[in-house]
């Protein structure tokens, strides 16, 4: 049996999954890694940790599955993006630890760049808004913090790359600097409508050019794996940032069709087509892929927290033992007892972009329990996915009939149907779920001609779940009203 190999590297954890021509999943091996928070609004992963934790699951996968490197035509990526590693060439040792995208420690450089009056070039030539979340702040921070690091920088001794960069490295042994369209996208140093670096954004935030991957399209064969990494060469031949990887999987080609990913953060992508559409209620312009020499875009909405407000739940308060279990606390009551959780713990992403609000829970009273409180969190992430739907609809012009759901929390049934009911549209859930490894995959089989077309892997997408919206209109305002009341109680004084 012949395979394709797809790497899933997330925010908290590591995965590999083989998939058959048929689209199927054949095994899934995934690791989870350290989370490292130095300070309040820091997050840091360690690079050599991300890199352990992806190679063991690749090679646990195939050893599950009895296959071997000969078996797999290809690797394809998918990876957490913005997050930013910094490395020496010629030892490939990071160094430091790489900043996470939740990191919020460059808010401050941020502002000042906005009050110096960029935010609008940044977001004209990079489809951005000028925020901490993306990966030129916090590469010219490492430049500026770390010894001598901007000089080595311009001398060619350091590597900049988000994860995928990082993995493509070390999968080659050293050979691959390369990035794709649309992770280079999420770095706020690339010209969208231009396709490649830009050298005024890099003017600005000071990057020498000579640190930064080369970029490639978001299926191509690349080059191949090193005799270290496997035994027999694979070609390394797709990738993608993990949420344009799940836009991909979730067959959204044609412009209009929408996904949103429930994972440690909440993303809502939409293809625009050929064309990137400005947006004008603070969403992000992207490259969605680009694909026989041809760029797609999309417009996306970010939430910072969603499944991450779960693990708080659990490994902050201790009122859950696994992830899981949130959905019967949360069934336990008839509804949220008037509780509203703003998840907002690493600042508040689209369409409101105050890096500086916190979480908070209002409402509590003596009646209030732990299953209002785990109500209140799932109803906090489906809210902030409604925010990025109003916007959405208002820049692209068009009412969405359905939205395609992936991610571990797209699982919990409770949150699906109330997703639906305050969005007024059908969420429909997909046999397979794994969207954002099976768009990784798919990418690579395609640049090999595992599959001959995209119209082939179009055929292979089935719905397993619809949830129609059932909730009145009354109580659909009751609960947008209380959660617009709570959003406005945790903004900094800026954003009220």
């Amino acid at each position: 049996m012949k395979v394709i190999l797809a790497l899933d590297q997330g925010t908290t954890s590591s995965r590999a999954i083989v998939f058959d021509q048929r689209g199927e999943i054949v095994s899934i091996a995934q690791k989870e890694f350290r989370q490292i928070f130095p300070q309040p609004g820091w997050v840091e992963h360690d690079p050599g940790e991300i890199w352990s934790s992806q190679i063991s699951v690749a090679h646990e996968v195939l050893a599950k599955t009895r296959l071997s490197a000969q078996d797999v035509v290809a690797i394809g990526i998918a990876n957490q993006r913005e997050t930013t590693v910094l490395w020496e060439r010629a030892t490939g040792r990071p160094v430091a630890n790489a900043i996470v995208w939740q990191d919020r420690r460059t808010a401050t450089m941020c502002d000042e760049l906005r009050d110096r009056g960029y935010a609008e070039v940044i977001q004209k030539k990079t489809g951005l808004v000028l925020d901490a979340y993306f990966s030129a702040t916090k590469l010219a921070w490492l430049l500026d913090q770390m010894p001598d690091c901007r000089k080595r920088a311009q001398r060619g001794e350091l590597a900049f790359g988000t994860v995928d960069t990082w993995l493509a490295w070390n999968l080659s042994g050293g050979a691959l600097h390369i990035t794709d369209a649309s992770n280079a996208a999420r770095t706020m140093l690339f010209n969208i409508a231009r396709g490649e670096w830009d050298e005024e954004l890099l003017a600005l935030f000071n990057i020498p050019r000579a640190v930064l991957p080369t970029v490639k399209p978001s299926s191509q064969i690349y080059g191949s794996t090193s005799a270290d990494t496997f035994a027999t060469p694979i070609h390394i031949a797709g990738i993608a940032g993990d949420q344009q990887a799940a836009l991909f999987g979730q067959m959204c080609h044609a412009p209009g069709m929408a996904k949103n990913t429930y994972g440690t953060g909440c993303f809502m992508l939409m293809n625009t087509g050929a064309a990137p559409v400005v947006s004008r209620q603070k969403l992000l312009t992207t490259v969605a892929w680009s694909l026989d020499e041809r760029t797609s875009y999309a417009l996306e909405g970010s939430v910072f927290v969603a499944g991450a407000i779960v693990q708080w739940l659990r490994d902050g308060l201790g009122i859950i033992r696994e992830a899981k279990d949130i959905e019967v606390l949360a069934a336990s009551v008839a509804d949220n007892g008037g509780v509203i959780l703003v998840p907002a713990l690493t600042g508040l992403g689209a369409p409101t972009w105050d890096p500086h609000a916190r979480g908070a829970i209002l409402g509590l009273t003596r009646g209030s329990s732990a299953g209002h409180i785990a109500r209140a969190a799932l109803e906090g992430i489906a809210h902030q996915v409604a925010d990025l739907l109003d916007a959405m609809q208002l820049d692209a012009g068009v009412r969405l009939k359905e939205l395609r759901v992936d991610g571990g929390a797209s699982q919990n049934d409770l949150l699906m149907q109330f997703q639906a009911d305050i969005l007024g549209v059908r969420v429909v859930r997909p046999r397979i779920t794994e969207n954002t490894a099976l768009g990784a995959a798919y990418l690579a089989g395609l640049a090999v001609g595992y599959w001959s077309d995209i119209a082939q892997v179009e055929k292979q997408w089935h719905a397993a779940r619809v949830f129609e919206p059932q909730a009145s209109a009354a109580s659909v305002a009751r609960h947008r009203d209380q959660w617009r009341e709570a959003l406005g109680r945790v903004a900094t004084p800026s954003k009220r």
